[in-house]
């Protein structure tokens, strides 16, 4: 499919049965920085697994299923998982959120 002459690309994530709710899954890539997939009450987040603040899996955090953030686990900085945007200390910068498509089950890597 293509929008204004830019080819749109999905690639396969996982199936949404495979994160459990509350959880999170860590997606490696070939020559890719890892994702990580969020379920907070069956709602999905896609985000750069790293932490902007360190090299910690934000995938192996706590979340906070009422706040709706993921606390890194090394310094207990943490992460609005909707936008990126830090929400504890000592992270700063945002951390990258991406588009993706769950359907029929699974989630996609949206372009």
């Amino acid at each position: 499919m293509s929008d204004g002459g830019v080819m749109n690309t999905e690639t396969f994530l996982c199936r949404a049965a495979d994160v459990p709710d509350g959880g999170a899954l860590k997606i490696e890539r070939a020559g890719r920085p890892p994702l990580a997939v969020f379920n907070v009450g069956g709602r999905f987040f896609v985000t750069d697994d790293t932490c902007t603040h360190g090299e910690a899996s934000l995938s192996e955090g706590e979340i906070d299923a009422d706040e709706c953030v993921v606390e890194c686990p090394w310094h207990s900085g943490a992460f609005d998982l909707a936008t990126g945007k830090p929400c504890g200390a000592p992270c700063t910068i945002a951390l990258k959120i991406h588009a993706f498509e769950c359907r029929d089950g699974a989630l996609y890597l949206l372009g």
